[in-house]
């Protein structure tokens, strides 16, 4: 089999010791946070309590780990076996992304060993964010049931994998269930600040555009790390992973186009039902314009020309661009568009410490997601579980 020959390479390459060294400092900072104190690292303040752990680490991090319950739906739920290659990837990749946001939030929270209080000690039913931690906590449960036959498989414990595995109907429709709430009251956060908020990312369809934009941000997801895992760990995939990948990559490539079409045409509406279209006149438009038609339009174009064409670089490319759009409307609506009325002098700019606390938490996970697809069961199946999916 394919996936267990090794590339014979030294560990020291540039990108581990890069790592190494992110991580160090990394390290070094989470003492500083956690010691010193909240304060001591970032440039949050009443006027800005949110900063980039919030709109990068949390938002951003839940929409790019969207692609676990949109796979798992499409094969379980829908039936398109074809793309069953592409699950566990996805479901690694989403247990992953929601386990490090959790961690992320840590950092936010002054009083961090008060995480789970809101769950347990003073429960406040009537709160958006409670509901979305409540979500959070319950999906991040079922992804790491999801994962876990992975782990039984790699320690050979049949009982536990057999009892993991009978469950994925349920858990899938569990999933499906809380991502659509979670998602989209991440949105609904942002409608308690209407005067916070630009008119033009401020809408009462926020929790719907938030869930909506998570699915081709998920697919996005799949596609982009299937290329790199195609590229740089093709020697860990079974024939079956190899054969499939084709049709997994455009497969999502026409989806994502769809629900990239609807998202736009749905995102204009809202801002004709607001009565916005003054708004585009000014530079606040324009970088509205830019978010619209640059970074949703456009690779909703190259997925629909790659679905076509068959063309599985420019879908590898176009999700780049997805990515990459899902962040930008992120960051504009809990960052760049949040709080806009204020001088200057009073708008948030994250600290360097922030951004290299963010970077740290994103190299650590990219690391672990690395040691799972290099030592478990992931990219190929189990020789002893070989069929039993």
């Amino acid at each position: 089999m394919s996936h267990h020959t090794t590339p014979n390479k030294t560990f020291w390459t540039p990108a581990n010791i890069l790592t190494a060294v992110i991580l160090a400092i990394g390290l070094a900072l989470t003492v500083k946070r956690f010691t010193m104190g909240i304060g001591s690292v970032t440039n949050l303040t009443d006027d800005n309590p949110w900063g980039i752990w919030i709109g990068f680490d949390l938002l951003c991090g839940v929409a790019l780990a969207a692609g676990g319950y949109t796979t798992s739906a499409a094969v379980y739920l829908f039936g398109m076996k074809k793309y069953h290659s592409a699950v566990r990837p996805a479901i690694t990749t989403a247990f992953l992304g929601y386990a490090f946001v959790v961690f992320a939030l840590l950092y936010d929270l002054g009083r961090y060993y008060r995480l789970p209080y809101p769950l347990t000690i003073y429960p406040g039913p009537t709160s958006f964010l409670f509901e979305v931690g409540l979500c959070v906590a319950l999906y991040l449960t079922v992804l790491a049931i999801e994962f876990s036959p992975a782990l039984w498989e790699t320690l050979r414990w049949k009982k536990l994998r057999f009892w993991a595995h009978s469950l994925t109907l349920v858990l899938t429709i569990f999933g499906v269930v809380l991502s659509t709430l979670h998602q989209s009251s991440l949105g609904g956060l942002y409608l308690l600040a209407p005067s916070k908020l630009h008119p033009l990312w401020y809408s009462p369809y926020l929790t719907l555009f938030f869930f909506l934009s998570s699915i081709p941000a998920g697919l996005s997801m799949v596609i982009f790390e299937g290329g790199l895992s195609h590229k740089f760990l093709h020697h860990k995939m079974d024939e079956t992973h190899i054969k499939e990948a084709p049709g997994v990559t455009l497969g999502f490539a026409k989806a994502a186009a769809v629900v990239l079409f609807a998202y736009f045409n749905l995102k204009w509406i809202g801002v004709a039902l607001d009565n916005n279209w003054h708004h585009l006149a000014t530079g606040w438009g324009t970088w509205f314009l830019v978010e619209m038609f640059g970074f949703v339009l456009v690779p909703c174009l190259m997925y629909a020309v790659a679905a076509r064409e068959q063309n599985q670089k420019l879908a590898f490319y176009a999700s780049i661009v997805t990515v990459l759009g899902i962040v930008l409307n992120r960051l504009n609506i809990s960052l760049v568009a949040f709080n806009w009325q204020l001088p200057s002098e009073l708008r948030y700019v994250p600290s360097w410490e922030e951004i290299m606390i963010t970077v740290f938490i994103v190299t650590l996970e990219i690391t672990v997601l690395r040691i799972c697809l290099n030592k478990l069961p992931i990219l190929h199946e189990h020789p002893e579980f070989k069929g039993a999916h």
